[in-house]
């Protein structure tokens, strides 16, 4: 065939495919949008943010994205199932707060918290979160933190009245410990901001102006790993079931931290009775009805807990004694034993919660839920085999005991 026909020919075929291509558009104009999606491209909209996209930032702190409406699964689990009464598009979030002490050094370590927090939690329900520091947080801290968070971000400075050592403590004194202290190598026994750090957290955090609104709150600290979903509203929980208090490890305290403090406790029973509640957890402190201190105590990294408590005569009159007896700075009193000796004791045991389903870590410890189809369904990343809940230096068992909860089937393979 000749080269010019050849070409007239290819030539018409390929207006035909173009033909055939047009009137296939137009009577199916949907089309183009499925075969550029299967290409790989996806449509970007430029339009003012809606009610489900977060606005730009432009200052410190951030306007809060609405909640989305949650979906809570059918299946049958040993985890305690938390109804449907969350749901809604209606949402109204509790009177809550993430709070954060924090350093403007410790952002790297502070963004993985806050990544897991945002995707395993508050991304379904944008609760705000309160940064404080004893100095002033830069715009880096800010602008990355402020990024990452769904909820209203706050930063706050502590007063210098709130970390320091108070008029009563004894300079020379408290060196001299941590001298002894660093010799024995007692871990942070030789430091001064850790003991700052204890005694805000004791007695301080919740008296911060950023705080005051607030009903509840989730301390969240760096490094740690949420290592499963938490499909329910955690604050709404704790509310709607009356409970002060909630934890997800507890373990025993180096006794060279503390050895006077349960001295100053049961000083403290003997001049405030008034201040002691019925029926609370004695038992899980003690092993001889509180004439010794067994050591356990809640791993304060991670609270969730109701600021009425700490903010009520009972437990101001109780870590103001406390703070006269001087423990923070001759010894090392932290937070953890503290906190836990007051909810053991100014609280009744049923206002105090184990979060079995909240899968945590914080170094070198881990909460991961005991039954496999609660890590499956919760879709967990941890090992059960690192479980700390049933090895032999924790002291949630002994909460199982006294609280005369049933143990979850597979736990003897954690033991």
């Amino acid at each position: 065939m000749p080269r010019a026909s050849t070409l007239r020919i290819a030539r018409l075929a390929a207006l035909a495919l173009v033909l055939i291509v047009i009137i296939y558009k137009i009577t199916n104009p949907s089309s183009l949008t499925t075969l550029s999606r299967a290409a790989g491209y996806h449509e970007k909209s430029v339009s003012t943010p809606g009610p489900e996209q977060k606005a730009p930032v432009t200052s410190g702190d951030k306007p809060a994205a609405p909640a989305k409406e949650e979906v809570k699964g059918e299946e049958k689990s040993s985890v305690d199932v938390k109804t449907s009464v969350d749901e809604g598009k209606d949402y109204v979030r509790a009177n809550a707060t993430f709070v954060t002490l924090a350093r403007n050094q410790d952002i790297w370590s502070l963004v993985k918290s806050i990544r897991h927090v945002e995707d395993r939690f508050n991304r379904k329900y944008h609760y705000d979160w309160v940064f404080l520091n004893d100095d002033d947080f830069d715009d880096n801290f800010k602008e990355i933190t402020s990024s990452l968070i769904s909820g209203n971000v706050k930063y706050g400075k502590i007063p210098k009245e709130h970390w320091g050592f108070p008029d009563w403590i004894d300079q020379e004194k408290a060196a001299e410990v941590r001298e002894q202290m660093r010799q024995k190598q007692i871990i942070y026994g030789d430091s001064i901001s850790y003991r700052h750090m204890c005694r805000f957290e004791s007695g301080f955090f919740f008296q911060q102006e950023l705080m005051k609104p607030y009903k509840y709150y989730w301390r969240v600290e760096p490094d740690i790993i949420l290592h499963c979903d938490v499909d329910y509203d955690v604050f709404k929980y704790m509310e709607k079931n009356g409970y002060d208090y909630g934890f997800t490890l507890s373990l025993y305290e180096y006794i060279d931290t503390i050895p006077t403090l349960w001295n100053s406790v049961k000083k403290f029973i003997k001049e405030h009775p008034e201040h002691i509640a019925e029926n609370n957890l004695m038992n899980w402190l003690s092993e001889d009805n509180g004439i010794t201190y067994n050591r356990c105590h809640f791993w304060s990294n991670f609270e969730i807990g109701n600021l009425d408590f700490w903010r009520s005569k009972a437990y101001r009159d109780f870590f103001e004694f406390l703070d006269h007896e001087g423990g923070f700075f001759y010894e090392r009193w932290g937070d953890a034993p503290v906190h836990s000796i007051a909810a053991g004791l100014l609280l009744p045991k049923d206002k105090v919660h184990f979060f079995d389903d909240i899968g945590y870590w914080h170094v070198p410890f881990t909460n991961c839920p005991t039954n496999k189809a609660d890590r499956l369904k919760l879709q967990c990343t941890c090992n059960p085999v690192d479980n700390f809940i049933w090895k032999g230096y924790s002291c949630t068992p002994r909460y199982y005991d006294v609280m005369e909860m049933k143990r979850p089937s597979e736990w003897h393979q954690q033991s």
